[in-house]
């Protein structure tokens, strides 16, 4: 089983948002079951959660773990293919976010833009990796700063620009043969308070804390965003 898989069809994000199944989804992510032992977790007959199960199975959500006899009965056990699961934006392909629509460094939503291009780069990639079967590179720094003030954040920021676009320069060298681009996002973002992580329908605004998070494109100018996520595939790996 997988940590974290990305979900990239629309019609897999639809079957696993469905409340039901998200719910079997979570159960077989705890360990492998057969549709009688979910029945019972779920209260819902044997006959509807394998109704359910077929369709999480068709579109590679669960898979098959094993079989056992039980009675006059072969049970079929199934587990999920990953603990948890991301939507990429390639789900919704027509209205995904782009950030090259736009730049503001110090909008939130074009920070969620780069952030959503974060994801559905990177689960592109991890299935294109694992197709071919080959390993791929990355790195990612996560992070929490307190800032004492406002002028304290702002000469932070400042400082993070110059050091990663400096860093860029020494090491970018666009004629390189066989060399191969790379993304670099650094984001700045306060941090949510434990209750709005479990609700998100509560929109939390704590001041002073930010969770540095980053992508950066080799070349390009850096950005100040926070968290560092560096997607470092060597020439020739996909």
């Amino acid at each position: 089983m997988l940590d974290v898989t990305v979900i990239e069809d629309a019609e897999a994000a639809a079957v696993s948002l469905d409340p039901i199944r998200a719910r079997l989804l979570a159960e077989l992510a705890a360990g492998p079951a057969s549709a009688a032992m979910l029945a019972t977790k779920v209260g819902l007959p044997r006959q509807k959660v394998n109704y359910h199960l077929k369709a999480l199975e068709r579109h590679g959500l669960v898979e098959l773990a094993g079989e056992r006899r039980k009675g006059n009965v072969t049970e079929r056990l199934m587990r999920a293919t990953a603990a948890s699961y991301v939507i990429s934006p390639l789900a919704l392909a027509a209205v995904q976010p782009d950030p090259d629509r736009f730049r503001d460094q110090l909008s939130a939503r074009w920070l969620l833009a780069v952030g959503a291009r974060l994801v559905r780069d990177v689960g592109a990639l991890i299935t294109g990796a694992t197709k071919a079967r080959k390993r791929l590179a990355t790195y990612a720094l996560d992070g929490e700063v307190t800032f004492a003030s406002a002028a304290d954040r702002a000469a932070f920021i400042e400082e993070l620009t110059q050091g990663v676009g400096a860093l860029i320069r020494k090491y970018h060298d666009g004629n390189a043969e066989g060399g191969r681009d790379h993304r670099i996002v650094v984001a700045v973002h306060p941090t949510l308070k434990p209750e709005a992580i479990a609700k998100p329908e509560a929109i939390a605004k704590p001041e002073g804390t930010v969770t540095p998070e980053v992508t950066v494109e080799a070349g390009a100018a850096a950005t100040p965003e926070a968290a560092l996520a560096v997607d470092s595939t060597p020439p020739g790996q996909d």
